[in-house]
């Protein structure tokens, strides 16, 4: 992190500052004490106060406990970016927002020096954690922006200040905040809102952009060549096999474009945890692991490449809730079933209250349903059978990665 006096600490986040008392400035943030190394600021939040001898022990300059968490962060992040040169990329998107963070450093880290947020560092933790971590010699800082509601991109942009805007996509996603596709779009567009005269926005073909004063770069279908191991989108071979990831590696590469940076023959992506994770599986059988989250876009995506990666093999969906859909999540539950049902799915087994709607979607196909990832735990071995392929999806508050670690425990 580029340093911080503590003085200037104590000015941003008002709290209880304690300092090392070898310690004049901070080189680095955290909100986790088992993540310290010396030189970090510790800030507590929740219940980290309770951790601050570890976070000394571990070699922090300093622990704050700040009178309000997010606002001390947001600070503190903000006076690190202020101080930075980097060039900033802001992404977003109802679906694929971590994918094309990932492309999009793998496209960058060889060409410049590049930070990207961990995981989906997103919201008002992550995004000033990503930003902590900007050296003097960062040149290019890759953030993924959540959105929960309306404001909440605004104000991490407001932090943040990026100068290139992504929106992946619109999809039917926290309409129970933002009530209808329109409410997506309006949120989504706070990105836009906040970037610089001159800035650049990379926007899906059909998203409203009323700003004349910065350029726009339009997302259309990409031209995509899938082989057996690899795909080339717009020239550029990559290694995933997944067709949703090429609208994802397109707008990676319009903002590859965006910084002026050359484009490579091949580039090599190491996906975040839980994205489309493959595992093989006894009798020549496959782990889809895509637990992380779900959308009904993302589930009719996933259910599409499961199809693809099975072939002969026998499908089996593990699906969980869908959240955050508000009055409309029934018909969109049903119609992912309907879904299952055309792509051939020998087997479902839907997990959460909601997800009973995959089972009335689901006419014709097999289907077992489960209240909790705990009962669905039981039932694997009688829906699981050597030389499936196996698709496990859910939205996050469902837990669905322990019903895929599960799986990935019996050995192929």
């Amino acid at each position: 992190m580029i340093p911080l006096a503590l003085d200037e600490i104590a000015k941003l986040a008002p709290g209880r500052l304690e300092r090392a008392t070898w310690a004049s400035e901070v080189t680095g943030l955290q909100v986790d004490s088992r993540r310290i190394a010396e030189g970090d600021l510790f800030v507590a939040v929740g219940l980290g106060a309770d951790f601050r001898k570890h976070a000394f022990a571990r070699g922090a300059a300093a622990t704050l406990v700040p009178e309000d968490a997010f606002s001390a962060l947001g600070a503190i992040a903000r006076a690190v970016r202020d101080r930075s040169s980097a060039r900033v990329v802001g992404i977003t998107g109802s679906m694929g927002k971590t994918s094309t963070k990932d492309l999009l450093n793998a496209l960058c880290a060889p060409l410049a020096r590049t930070i990207a947020a961990e995981a989906s560092y997103n919201n008002e933790i992550g995004v000033p954690l990503t930003l902590g971590r900007l050296e003097p010699d960062t040149e290019v800082c890759i953030l993924e922006l959540s959105m929960r509601g309306f404001g909440q991109i605004a104000e991490l942009c407001e932090i943040a200040r990026p100068e290139i805007g992504v929106v992946t996509n619109v999809g039917p996603v926290h309409l129970e905040l933002v009530d209808s596709l329109d409410g997506v779009i309006r949120a989504k567009s706070e990105l836009v809102a906040a970037l610089p005269p001159g800035g650049t926005a990379i926007v899906p073909e059909e998203f409203p952009v009323e700003r004349e004063d910065i350029r726009v770069i339009r997302l259309g279908k990409p031209a995509t060549q899938m082989n057996e191991d690899s795909t080339i989108v717009e020239g550029v071979t990559f290694n995933f096999v997944a067709q949703h990831q090429a609208a994802n590696a397109a707008a990676a590469l319009a903002a590859l474009d965006a910084l002026g940076l050359p484009r490579p023959e091949r580039v090599d992506v190491d996906f975040s945890r839980w994205r489309g994770e493959e595992l093989e599986l006894p009798g020549d059988g496959l782990l889809i692991n895509d637990s992380y989250n779900a959308n009904p876009v993302s589930m009719r995506a996933a259910l599409d490449y499961l199809a693809a990666r099975a072939g002969a093999r026998r499908r089996v969906a593990i699906l969980g809730d869908m959240a955050e859909l508000g009055r409309t999540a029934p018909a969109y539950h049903r119609e992912v079933g309907e879904a299952a049902a055309e792509l051939g799915v020998a087997e479902l087994l839907a997990v959460g209250e909601l997800a009973r709607g995959y089972v009335d979607g689901a006419a014709g196909v097999p289907s077992h349903w489960t209240p909790n990832v705990h009962e669905a735990l039981r039932r694997l071995d009688e829906v699981v059978r050597p030389g499936d392929v196996v698709l496990v999806k859910g939205s996050r508050a469902m837990g669905l990665e322990a019903v895929a670690e599960a799986l990935a425990a019996v050995k192929a």
